[in-house]
C-alpha cells in the first residue's frame, strides 16, 4: 500500500455539499483534499501530458519564498526544458509512479518517496516511464547565494534510505525525516518529512522566522494555526507565514506525517529605500 495520499482529481458531484474546510488568512491559509479537483488544475509551457495543482506561490499576504505545485504526469509526459528560471532550485518528491530525472546529463530513476534536490543553473529533464501517471510535488525557490559559501549539488534518495531523526524527550512519538544535514549552510532551504505517532504533539506554540508549507501525506490531527485549531488529514496543505503561531495533537489512530518546507540558513532581508551607503 503506498503511504503517500495523492488527490484523484476529476469533480465533486452536483449532490455534493459546497462547504468545505477552505480558510484563508493574513497568517495562514488551508487547502483542504475536497479543493484538489480539475476544474483548479493549472498546465505549464514546455511540459507534455502534465496538470498540476499550485498550491503555493509568492504574492502579497501569502508564500514569499517558494512555490509548490502538487503534478500529475501521464504516461509518456514529461519535460525537457522544466524551468526558465535559472535562479530556481527545486526539490522533486515522488508520490506516486515512476519517473526517469536527468540532472546535468546524469540519469536517475525514482518511485514513491524519490526525493531529488536540483541546484540553480542546473540542466534537468523529467519523463514519466511507469504504467500509471507518475504524481510528485515539485518546491521552487530562488536559490540566495551567499559570501564565501558554495552552491550545492544535486542528489538525489529515497526516504526509505533516510534515518529518522526523533525529537528529545518525546519518547519517540515525534521524528523528522532530514534529507538535509541542518547545520550545512549551503542550503536556504530544508524539504523534510515530519512524523507523529498517535497521541505525539507539539507541546508548544512554535513562533518563529520560517515560513512554512505543510502537505499532510498520511494520517490525521488538529492543528494550530495561529489562534484556530483545524481537523486535518491526508491530502490537506497548510502555509503559514512567518511566525503565525502553530502547534499539533495527532489525533488519528496511526501515523500523522506532511511534507514540511522551510527557509533557513540567511539573513532576514532588508528592504526599503534609505538603506546604508558607505562614504568613498
Amino acid at each position: 500500500m503506498n503511504p503517500y495520499y495523492t488527490p484523484p482529481g476529476g469533480l465533486p458531484a452536483q449532490t455534493s455539499l459546497m462547504t468545505q474546510r477552505a480558510v484563508f488568512t493574513t497568517a495562514y491559509a488551508f487547502i483542504p483534499k475536497g479543493c484538489f479537483s480539475d476544474i483548479v488544475v493549472s498546465y505549464l509551457p514546455g511540459w507534455r501530458d502534465t496538470k498540476l495543482w499550485l498550491i503555493a506561490r509568492p504574492m502579497s499576504g501569502f508564500s514569499e519564498t517558494f512555490s509548490q505545485y502538487v503534478m500529475q504526469v501521464a504516461p509518456g509526459g514529461g519535460s525537457d526544458a522544466p524551468d526558465a528560471e535559472a535562479g530556481a532550485e527545486h526539490v522533486l518528491f515522488v508520490t506516486g509512479g515512476l519517473i526517469t530525472l536527468t540532472i546535468d546529463g546524469v540519469g536517475y530513476e525514482l518511485d514513491a518517496g524519490g526525493y531529488a534536490f536540483i541546484p540553480p543553473g542546473a540542466r534537468w529533464t523529467l519523463l514519466a516511464e511507469g504504467a500509471e501517471p507518475a504524481r510528485f510535488h515539485w518546491l521552487r525557490k530562488l536559490y540566495e547565494p551567499a559570501p564565501g559559501i558554495d552552491t550545492p549539488p544535486a542528489f538525489v534518495t529515497n526516504e526509505k534510505d533516510i534515518a529518522l531523526t526523533t525529537m528529545p524527550d518525546t519518547n519517540g512519538v515525534w521524528g523528522t525525516s532530514r534529507f538535509v544535514d541542518p547545520s550545512d549552510v549551503r542550503y536556504d532551504m530544508h524539504v523534510n518529512i515530519v512524523t507523529f505517532q498517535p497521541g505525539g504533539v507539539i507541546p508548544f506554540e512554535e513562533t518563529h522566522v520560517m515560513e512554512h508549507g505543510l502537505y499532510v501525506l498520511e494520517g490525521k490531527a488538529v492543528y494550530k494555526l495561529n489562534q484556530d485549531w483545524v481537523e486535518v488529514e491526508a491530502g490537506d496543505f497548510m502555509w503559514l507565514r512567518a511566525y503565525c503561531p502553530q502547534a499539533c495533537y495527532a489525533a488519528g489512530p496511526g501515523p500523522f506525517r506532511y511534507l514540511l518546507y522551510k527557509d533557513v540558513n540567511r539573513h532576514a532581508n532588508l528592504r526599503g529605500p534609505g538603506g546604508y551607503r558607505p562614504s568613498r
